[in-house]
């Protein structure tokens, strides 16, 4: 840095009328220098300057190492870290390491995984990509009278039906569908209505999820046509159901629930195209809450409101309901979508603003879909294998270590995913540098700590990954994670760890 560089942007003060106390911004050190020295200063001079800069850069990166490691011993020495794995990596803007505990270690992610997966969908497909769900017909139409099917078809949108963009919720892509269908000249249906789930392939979960998240709304599968999120919604007094927020279609319960505690303690447990779902675990006596589960069938559930917003409209419809899947379970030869005859177009939200969620609520059905929709539009497949795969291989072109990334899906809920803490870092120094880091950047939470970093969770294990601003100025990129940590505050004790980068 020059010397008359240093003076412009640094915070100086007359002690007297011979010397100056300059304060660096960025990293909180003091100088003091003589009036003579910055107007008449040499080349040899000005050198001796750069190195006491550079010393005292070292100096303060040392510092804030030091408080990290001491940290880190310390979290690794309580008795909940007891047999505890961590991997802890913390790098400048640059890319420069400041500290590491086991960076290269590769260990159960949780939902930092996703930072993995919406960076690679953004660069592969574009922030502005958008999903396509439409409607078309077999037989014809004549005299108002559609002889023949109703098909609806997607290209796999996780936001149809959603409730959180005010323009997409579940009445406006229904009356615009209905809509549709009238203009066609339609008021009648003689045959069905068919959902054409098959732009992905069959299997709807990934390999490895647990059993006891599959029934939850964070473990709701991917199917060539979502619905709602593929999410319902059960309000229960104590163990007793009250109501649904759909009507949820060919579900036998099991109750098993009891009451207790002071918060939602319950698990549902079913699964794609099962009729049976159990629900056990403890809710508070006397208090109204709403749980949320995984839908086994979302294509079937949005034909049941297509048929009933149908029927308000006065769209009279003589067949039944069915989908793709539903005529393959039953040996049945499927009524597929036809681009001929094809006559509504529905368009997601951008893919920005999809990823937004993704971060900002760990949507995995979005992070699951991505992976199809990469598998699809760039290996032709639809399928989780052929999508982690593509995954895998786009960050080893970009220079990290396939050692350190053992994917397993694109949410971070299996815990067959092995990452490391510096293969997280180096995801996010690459995003950092890219035109489409913004909206990146923007669905990072902002902790109450005042860090912008995604985070995971999954039993006794906790990550999280992201951008820090200290109060010097200096900006850091860091990523932490730990396994088999048996304690209550698992949160607080990696907040602790970072603490020395505030």
């Amino acid at each position: 840095m020059d010397l008359s560089d240093l003076v412009s942007r640094s915070g100086k003060t007359f002690i007297n009328k011979n010397y100056f106390l300059i304060f660096e911004k960025s990293y909180g050190y003091l100088i003091i220098l003589h009036q003579q020295f910055i107007i008449k200063s040499n080349k040899k001079m000005k050198k001796i300057l750069a190195a006491i800069l550079l010393s005292t850069n070292l100096l303060f990166a040392q510092t804030v190492a030091q408080k990290l490691d001491a940290a880190t011993k310390k979290l690794l020495a309580s008795s909940a870290a007891y047999s505890a794995n961590l991997s802890l990596y913390v790098a400048d803007e640059s890319g420069n390491l400041v500290y590491e505990y086991q960076g290269n270690k590769g260990l159960s992610t949780a939902s930092t995984q996703k930072i993995f997966t919406a960076a690679c969908v953004i660069e592969t497909l574009g922030k502005d990509y958008q999903y396509t769900t439409s409607a078309s017909y077999t037989g014809t139409i004549s005299g108002g009278v559609l002889d023949g099917n109703l098909v609806v078809y997607s290209t796999g949108d996780p936001s149809l039906g959603t409730w959180r963009f005010e323009a997409y919720k579940p009445e406006n892509f229904l009356q615009k569908l209905v809509a549709a269908i009238k203009n066609k000249g339609i008021s009648k249906i003689s045959g069905n209505i068919i959902i054409d789930d098959s732009y992905f392939d069959f299997q709807n979960i990934p390999g490895g999820w647990p059993w006891n998240d599959m029934g939850n709304y964070y473990g709701a599968g991917v199917w060539g046509v979502n619905w709602r999120e593929n999410q319902f919604d059960i309000n229960i007094n104590g163990k007793d159901f009250k109501n649904f927020n759909i009507d949820l279609q060919k579900v036998h319960w099991v109750n098993e629930l009891k009451t207790g505690g002071i918060s939602d303690q319950s698990l549902i447990f079913t699964a794609p195209h099962s009729d049976v779902a159990l629900i056990n675990g403890m809710l508070p006596a006397g208090k109204t809450m709403t749980v949320s589960g995984a839908t086994p069938n979302p294509p079937l559930q949005l034909a049941v409101e297509i048929l009933q917003q149908c029927k308000d409209a006065g769209i009279d419809v003589s067949g039944k309901i069915n989908t793709v899947s539903e005529m393959k379970i039953h040996g049945e030869k499927p009524s597929v979508f036809n681009k001929q005859t094809a006559f509504f177009d529905y368009k997601s939200p951008t893919l920005d603003k999809l990823v937004y969620w993704f971060f900002r609520k760990s949507v995995n059905l979005y992070g699951e879909t991505f992976i199809k929709t990469l598998a699809k539009e760039k290996r032709n497949e639809g399928n989780f294998k052929a999508g982690v795969d593509f995954l895998q291989d786009f960050w080893k072109s970009k220079g990290i270590n396939s050692a350190m990334i053992n994917f397993a899906d694109g949410s971070g809920l299996s815990p067959q995913n092995y990452v490391s803490a510096r293969a997280e870092v180096q995801a996010l120094l690459y995003a950092k540098k890219q035109s489409w880091f913004s909206a990146y950047y923007d669905g990072f939470p902002v902790h109450e700590n005042g860090m912008k970093m995604k985070s995971g969770t999954m039993k006794d294990t906790k990550s999280f990954a992201g951008f820090h601003t200290s109060k010097s100025g200096k900006n850091f990129v860091f990523s932490i994670i730990i396994n088999n940590y048996q304690g209550s505050n698992i949160s607080d004790a990696l907040l602790q760890v970072l603490k020395p980068l505030q």
